[in-house]
């Protein structure tokens, strides 16, 4: 742990000298630091005057200081909004920027939370991973895992990096609750209050200072759960051979299967299926969707239908969408 100190007459002097330049750089503090660290301001002065012998031109000494290194960083996320995700989902992304806010080279440790104030779940971190082909996209087996507290390495000032938190969500989280996952970056040279100074530890052998960000930042992305769910609601319809509505050898019963999706969010994958009761036999042609006619065999339409039962692939479905499925056999 490096041991913090005041700052030190050499870097007191410096202030002295260039006032000016050092209230510039304090007037923004979230991005680089201006004059990189390590460089070393020389400045001689001169006069000249007239005598017996002419102009004369006589130099001061020459007085020259190296410039400390800031501390500071920042963190921000790259989501436009709130993730959806469902109960127990893992892998889940979200994505952050972190930037060399100070004026020379410095690594920093992450340390990424699942613990944020206002959760209604807490998900659980799994990892950290960096963009390693800075295309903005989460890709597993191509960029860098770096595990739920690990470091970056130094960084050149206003450099920044794209880092991916992944995480958990628990398997009794609610539906329309929301769990946020932080993201911390300090600066591996230290942090504390601005004006701390960590002596000869600077980028340049000169003594790196905290700067107005503590050499510390904090951004949190979330995500919602939501939960979909399906009712399916099942009636038949019989005309019989003489005008009425009986049962009888040679009817008609026509099934209706109403879906609804309630909750909120959507469902993957949901089909529809049936089998043909015994005693019936399917009438060819009949099976509709929503009112529209579906054919028999498995083509580009959503339905298929045989002697066996009906299958109706209805795919993604957002919550409050409502289908219809329908189809004909005739009682032996």
């Amino acid at each position: 742990m490096h041991k913090p100190t005041s700052p030190p007459p050499r870097f007191r002097r410096a202030l002295g000298l260039a006032l000016v330049p050092t209230l510039a750089l304090g007037a923004a503090p979230a991005m680089a630091a201006g004059t990189q660290a390590g460089t070393t301001i020389r400045n001689t002065a001169s006069a000249s005057f007239d005598g017996n012998a002419g102009t004369t031109t006589i130099t001061s000494n020459t007085v020259e200081f190296k410039v400390d290194e800031v501390l500071d960083v920042a963190v921000a996320g790259k989501d436009s909004g709130d993730a959806s995700t469902r109960a127990g989902a893992t892998g889940q992304v979200r994505t952050f920027t972190v930037t060399n806010a100070g004026n020379g080279a410095e690594g920093f440790r992450l340390v990424a939370s699942g613990t944020v104030g206002g959760n209604g779940f807490n998900p659980t971190v799994t990892s950290i991973v960096l963009d390693s082909n800075n295309n903005g996209i989460h890709e597993p087996g191509v960029d860098q895992v770096i595990a739920a507290d690990g470091t970056i390495a130094a960084m050149n000032p206003d450099d920044a990096v794209t880092v991916f938190v992944i995480s958990t969500v628990p398997a009794d989280a609610a539906n329309g609750q929301r769990g946020a996952v932080s993201l911390t970056a300090t600066a591996l040279t230290g942090s504390g209050a601005p004006g701390i100074t960590f002596a000869g530890q600077g980028t340049g052998g000169g003594d790196a200072v905290v700067g107005a960000t503590r050499s510390t930042a904090l951004a949190a992305g979330a995500f919602v759960l939501t939960r979909a769910t399906v009712t399916l609601v099942k009636s038949a319809t019989v005309v019989d051979p003489f005008g009425g509505s009986r049962a009888v050898p040679g009817s008609l019963v026509t099934y209706r299967i109403a879906a609804a999706i309630g909750g909120s969010g959507s469902v993957a994958g949901l089909r529809v299926t049936d089998t043909i009761p015994t005693g019936t036999k399917y009438r060819p042609g009949t099976l509709t969707l929503n009112g529209t006619a579906l054919t028999d065999g498995a083509d580009s339409d959503a339905g298929v239908a045989s002697a066996t039962g009906i299958d109706a692939n209805l795919g993604t479905q957002a919550a409050g969408q409502n289908h219809t499925v329908q189809f004909t056999v005739v009682i032996d």
